[in-house]
């Protein structure tokens, strides 16, 4: 079992490259749930504070690959 540091949603970026590298398939989709969480808040955040333009689309991107890699994963998980 790899050791993960609790995170904040401000890190959401470590949060995300931790479930796009994870190779422990039987901890993949909690990564990515973790990611996604952490996106969200962020997301949050940035509409009720300030945040950068770049920073607002990274975050959609960001959603989106996590939401296509779990879709991936399910469907190779399932087969």
């Amino acid at each position: 079992m790899t050791f993960v540091p609790r995170l904040e949603p401000a890190d959401w970026k470590a949060l995300y490259r931790a479930a796009i590298f994870e190779t422990n398939r039987s901890a993949v989709m909690e990564r990515v749930s973790e990611a996604e969480k952490a996106v969200l808040a962020r997301g949050r955040e940035l509409y009720y504070g300030h945040g950068t333009l770049e920073e607002k689309e990274d975050l959609e991107d960001a959603l989106y690959a996590l939401r296509a890699f779990r879709t991936a994963c399910e469907h190779t998980l399932a087969a």
